[in-house]
């Protein structure tokens, strides 16, 4: 099942592999050479470096309702997150972080 996909995908690929050399490993070296090009840019910000500039939230109730965006066709499924503990809680899908606002 998984080689007929890989096979598919490959096909698809077509422009970039020649069908003649259509396996796994031509796969995995298109694959790795994309990501040593991509980790050699180092003018731009991985994603996970650009989500922790983004400053936490501060909430004042116990729960917040993470979307990702308030577009949905740009958010992802609403995660509910206790603001319990002393850390920022971070959601599992966009990473964006929240905390309590404690105003007394």
């Amino acid at each position: 099942m998984a080689a007929r996909r890989l096979t598919g995908l490959l096909k698809t690929l077509g422009p970039v592999i020649s069908p003649t050399k259509c396996s796994a490993r031509s796969f995995n070296t298109l694959v790795s050479e994309h990501t040593v090009k991509w980790m050699q840019d180092i003018s731009k910000k991985s994603p996970m470096e650009l989500i922790n500039e983004v400053p936490p939230i501060k909430v004042e109730g116990r729960i917040v309702a993470c979307e990702g965006d308030s577009n949905p066709a740009l958010g992802h499924p609403i995660e509910f997150i206790c603001l319990d503990l002393k850390d920022p809680a971070v959601c599992k899908y966009c990473g964006l972080r929240y905390v309590q606002d404690h105003h007394h």
